[in-house]
């Protein structure tokens, strides 16, 4: 009805629609944002991991979708406690919580589904190995429709509420304790990028442990708030 010829999504839920990318594309229009594609592999966390992990990319040990509470405990028993329960779909910290017993596990699993159906329209679940002490840190990339894809550096996010990023800063002081990580972290980045044949503006997210062993968790497929701290440096 305007006349325009592009749609930038802002920083809110429609920028993370596939129905509402996929209406644009439909129409003729261009969205300013990752294809329709893009965003239904990376949306589901569980797809994400796979990808990762056929990338040759580490990820952090966790269980195929988790259906009842029997195939949970059957995983915490064979990785122990404490198990990070997580909704597959959706991201920001919702949907997540630690169990440090079986007990604690079956709540958390009660939680997390309806955390999930709540926010994102979908209960599944699946659970990680608890990494203890992490250090969280996030690779901005861009990429064209042409092949082309460029890291812009990291962010670190590391001091968190319930999940929630709390600050976020950039360089990671973490890289000046482990000298290669850095070109580890953004080389891994960039081959999911491309891999993916991913386009636009997008976050590949890690958590690093004590022993600067990185594990990527999560590819938001939209431009995300805290992309001022990239463009301060």
């Amino acid at each position: 009805h305007t006349g325009c010829d592009a749609i930038h999504p802002g920083y809110g839920l429609l920028s993370e629609n596939v129905a509402f990318i996929t209406a644009i594309q439909t129409v003729g229009l261009t969205f300013i944002g990752p294809h329709a594609n893009n965003v239904e592999l990376m949306g589901d966390k569980q797809r994400a991991r796979a990808f990762a992990r056929d990338c040759g990319i580490p990820i952090v040990p966790g269980s195929d979708e988790i259906t009842d509470s029997q195939q949970a405990k059957e995983f915490a028993d064979r990785v122990g406690y404490p198990i990070l329960v997580k909704a597959a779909a959706g991201g920001g910290g919702i949907g997540m919580k630690v169990a440090k017993n079986d007990k604690a596990l079956v709540k958390a699993i009660d939680e997390c589904r309806r955390r999930g159906k709540s926010a994102f329209g979908d209960d599944k679940i699946y659970l990680e190995q608890y990494i203890a002490d992490p250090r969280h840190v996030e690779i901005q990339i861009l990429a064209d429709n042409h092949g082309n894809a460029l890291h812009l550096f990291e962010r670190e996010c590391s001091v968190q509420r319930r999940h929630q990023k709390v600050i976020e800063e950039a360089p990671s002081v973490l890289m000046s304790q482990f000298p290669t990580l850095r070109e580890k972290m953004t080389s891994a980045a960039l081959t999911l990028t491309r891999k993916a044949q991913y386009v636009n503006a997008g976050t590949v997210e890690f958590i690093v442990d004590t022993n600067g062993n990185y594990y990527f968790i999560v590819m938001i497929s939209r431009l995300q708030v805290e992309v001022p701290v990239t463009d301060s440096i």
